[in-house]
């Protein structure tokens, strides 16, 4: 039986993106009384017909509930939804599930604060269809007491893991996850092109794909300790080796016919390292290079702000 008190029971979705659907489908399936609102706002007519309430303005979808999800695309979206309705933010609790760097959320958690609001970040850690399964998890940080007030709401979507007071350290988390997801799956994509171009589908790939990956793991483990301390031993591996069989790649790369540019960047950061007079060390050296960026620096496109 649904809770009729407001702060325990109703809470606002503001962007109905797959993501924000999801979390809207889960949280009526569970008995919260659930206000969207959207920029196109036929995008909430399936969850209306599933007992969601439509809010024609954003004040509207604001004064609805205490607990407000943001699911954006960026915190730049935040900032054009919320500003003009800035006199109803006071007393909220913002979920803000957007996407963006750990500095905007601070930005962010601070601007709320001003309104007189609280912010949680959040970094969900799996697609749509993950929402609503206990197995899937997401990142939280944020006034501790503000998080616990709202975490069985929140474990309504997911199980939850707080990692501090740091409005930051959710999105830190977040986007250094999906560095490594992007950068794993990009060259897994390469390694299909380079694959197709020599007669072998992606299908018959597979296993190998998903055996060396699965590889991954024990590597870390062992990696793991040497790298906090500062030592990069070439007992095991190293740089040399591994930017020798790097070049192998790019050469068979170009033999395929197929852009190169990807591990043609890897080798430029392994030749840097060689540089740095790496050579003997262990490949995992060239974190050191990481934490000495090269002069150029390639200034980032803001997302497309087509989300709504």
């Amino acid at each position: 039986m649904k809770n009729t008190t407001q702060s325990q029971s109703s809470v606002t979705i503001i962007g109905l993106g797959p993501m924000g659907q999801a979390m809207a489908r889960t949280l009526l399936n569970h008995g919260y009384e659930v206000t969207l609102w959207n920029r196109t706002a036929s995008k909430a007519n399936e969850l209306v017909d599933q007992g969601a309430i439509r809010a024609s303005t954003i004040k509207e979808a604001l004064n609805a509930s205490e607990v407000v999800i943001l699911s954006l695309t960026d915190y730049h979206a935040m900032y054009a939804i919320l500003e003009k309705d800035s006199d109803s933010l006071a007393g909220k609790v913002f979920v803000n599930l957007s996407s963006d760097t750990p500095e905007k959320a601070r930005e962010a958690a601070k601007w709320l604060a001003g309104h007189g609001a609280s912010h949680l970040t959040g970094g969900v850690q799996v697609p749509p269809s993950g929402i609503g399964k206990p197995e899937s998890f997401t990142f939280y940080s944020g006034p501790l007491d503000v998080f616990e007030s709202q975490k069985e709401l929140l474990e309504v979507l997911t199980s939850t893991d707080y990692r501090g007071e740091d409005p930051g350290l959710a999105a830190l988390y977040y986007q250094i996850g999906m560095d490594m997801f992007w950068t794993g799956m990009l060259s897994y994509l390469h390694a299909v092109a380079v694959g197709k171009a020599n007669g072998i589908t992606a299908e018959q790939l597979k296993p190998h794909a998903i055996s060396t990956m699965a590889s991954l793991p024990q590597f870390i483990e062992f990696y793991t300790p040497r790298i906090d301390a500062g030592e990069y031993p070439g007992d095991v591996d190293r740089l040399a080796m591994g930017a020798a069989s790097v070049e192998h790649i790019v050469h068979t790369t170009h033999d395929a016919g197929i852009d190169a540019s990807l591990p043609e960047a890897v080798l430029e950061i392994f030749k840097r390292g060689l540089a740095n007079g790496r050579g003997g060390d262990s490949f995992t050296s060239v974190i050191e290079t990481f934490m000495k960026p090269a002069d150029h620096v390639i200034e980032p496109s803001r997302a497309s702000k087509s989300h709504l």
